[in-house]
């Protein structure tokens, strides 16, 4: 192999830490090489939160078309979905966010964006397409993919994975949604809309288990009320071919104890791509699970080399993927000193009504042992949400009675995901939560109950 070429910095990966990351190096004068293997954009924008989004739209426009008697407005004729019609307007919607990527990176002086598999030849230089490149700098960002685990009969079945379910023209004919959680709740809701069979199959004892017992009850009186089924305590999950589509095993001894679909989406977590980058050979420490083992401000064990993103374990959402890059800009170029343990944690599922959650839930909260106040109202109690015809759902604070600080929130119902940022802000400025109780929200919203709910906290 001829000497490398060499950059002040290398970037693997072209997922929402990359391409600003190359921005800001190269906005500095830096020499940088921008390494993607697939599409630019990374999973948020190809096969997750720019499509799902818009299916969720599409789906959300169905769900209001066949509600629209409740309205007292009249829709002649069955409604119908169009899956061709659908799928074209969110695989557009991707390519355009792609391609206006594309469009900025192209513009960048002194960014080389290099397509091909990066693989390390040693602590700072990697391999892609037969060419070595080296740099003092290298920032790892290759994101993750749906996990497989190991289950009965996996290898015997067609089983889906998010990547799959976006690329979908047709609707199932029944859905067999394996995990209980984030990834799998939304496409279980989108796709019954559509009007698909669905069924929901979870090994624990309650849907989203990261969030407080009331708030997973909520969500699934949400999905059971649209016909969603679902299967709790399924110890027994394995896969069979039938004559008919899918067999999955449900329990080992209860009824029913397996379900048929014509389709399976397997939505049990997501793993790190790290497996093929030759890690070894650079001496980069992973964990067990093959996430990048990283410091406070994202540097691994070797100097000078860094992990962003999904791969790092420190997150796995655009956003925190985004503030890795914000952290990292910042300590690097600015003099700053930002660290990943100052985040608080903020995310959203998103099925209708979404959930918006900031900080810790109140479990959470009572793990860390604090001792917690706490304030909650349903969405039948707030004005907007009965004016929308959506009163499904609920919005609790929780804050510590000691410090009077809030430590974290949840809102399901209309709006949640965007209501939850002030709280977020809240929570991040160290705002006592008297003093949010003297706010004057704007009428009629879902926010403006905040203060209400703050001044009904109380210990539990």
């Amino acid at each position: 192999m001829n000497e490398p070429r060499e950059f002040d910095a290398i970037i693997i990966g072209g997922g929402q830490a990359g391409p600003t990351l190359a921005g800001r190096l190269t906005d500095a004068g830096r020499k940088v090489a921008l390494i993607e293997r697939k599409r630019l954009g990374g999973t948020c924008v190809n096969t997750g939160c720019t499509p799902t989004k818009a299916l969720v739209a599409s789906a959300h426009a169905a769900h209001l078309a066949r509600r629209a008697g409740d309205f007292g407005v009249t829709i002649g004729g069955d409604i119908s979905v169009d899956m061709k019609r659908v799928h074209e307007r969110a695989s557009g919607i991707a390519l355009d966010s792609r391609s206006g990527l594309e469009k900025w990176l192209a513009g960048m002086r002194n960014l080389t964006l290099i397509r091909g598999h990066a693989r390390f030849v040693g602590p700072h230089a990697v391999e892609v397409n037969g060419e070595a490149l080296s740099a003092p700098q290298i920032f790892i960002n290759t994101g993750g993919r749906a996990k497989r685990p190991a289950m009965p009969g996996i290898d015997k079945v067609p089983l889906l994975d998010n990547t799959d379910m976006v690329a979908l023209d047709t609707v199932p004919r029944h859905l067999v949604v394996i995990g209980g959680s984030y990834i799998g709740l939304e496409f279980a809701q989108m796709f019954r809309r559509f009007g698909a069979e669905v069924t929901v199959v979870e090994k624990a004892s309650r849907l989203i288990t990261r969030e407080d017992e009331e708030i997973s009850e909520a969500v699934r009186d949400i999905l059971e009320r649209e016909g969603i089924a679902i299967r709790l305590d399924a110890e027994c999950i394995d896969f069979e071919p039938t004559g008919d589509g899918i067999r999955v095993g449900l329990h080992c001894e209860k009824e029913p104890r397996a379900v048929v679909g014509s389709h399976v989406l397997l939505a049990v977590g997501r793993r790190p791509n790290t497996d093929d980058l030759g890690l070894d050979r650079a001496a980069i420490a992973c964990d067990e699970r093959g996430y990048i083992e990283v410091d406070d401000r994202f540097s691994t064990n070797v100097e000078g080399v860094f992990a962003l993103g999904d791969c790092n374990g420190r997150g796995a959402f655009t956003h925190t993927a985004y503030n890795d890059f914000e952290i990292v800009a910042a300590n690097l170029l600015d003099g700053g000193d930002r660290k990943v343990s100052d985040r608080v944690p903020g995310y959203a599922l998103y099925i209708d009504p979404p959930l918006g959650r900031a900080g810790m839930s109140e479990s959470e909260a009572r793990e860390k042992g604090f001792n917690v106040l706490v304030g909650s109202r349903p969405m039948t109690r707030v004005s907007r949400a009965v004016e929308k015809g959506e009163t499904l759902g609920l919005m609790k604070i929780v804050a510590d009675a000691k410090t009077g600080k809030i430590l974290g929130a949840a809102i399901l119902g209309p709006g949640g995901d965007e209501a939850v940022h002030g709280i977020l802000d809240a929570i991040n400025w160290g705002t006592p939560y008297r003093d949010l109780q003297w706010a004057v929200p704007i009428h009629p919203t879902v926010s403006e109950l905040i203060p209400t709910v703050i001044g009904d906290m109380k210990r539990d």
